[in-house]
């Protein structure tokens, strides 16, 4: 799959995982197993990236005596959830065009 395109989409699930409620690393991880795997440190750096594009905010808790980040959704994240369900109409009419043939051929 073109980096760019599952860049787009992980940052799109991640901003899911969270858009219900305020979450951390492991829970977000788990959240999403069903649907795709994610490594630690790929969902680190995909959450540093929404941060810095004010997708997301972080704040810090102490849980069990440790300190935990937890992450929340912005308006302008929820925005990009918008943004990406109208996208993804026009995807899947490109791959309906691209794999029109091969319907017409079963």
């Amino acid at each position: 799959m073109d980096i760019q395109l599952k860049r787009g989409l992980l940052d799109v699930c991640v901003l899911a995982a969270i858009k219900n409620e305020d979450s951390y690393g492991y829970k977000i991880i788990k959240d999403m197993k069903p649907y795709i795997e994610l490594t630690e440190s790929t969902l680190y750096t995909i959450l540093k990236r929404l941060e810095n594009a004010d997708m997301l905010t972080v704040r810090t808790a102490e849980h069990g005596g440790r300190l935990r980040k937890y992450y929340h959704i912005t308006e302008t994240g929820l925005k990009r959830i918008e943004e990406f369900k109208n996208e993804w109409k026009e995807i899947m009419a490109i791959y309906r065009f691209v794999t029109k043939e091969d319907d017409e051929n079963e």
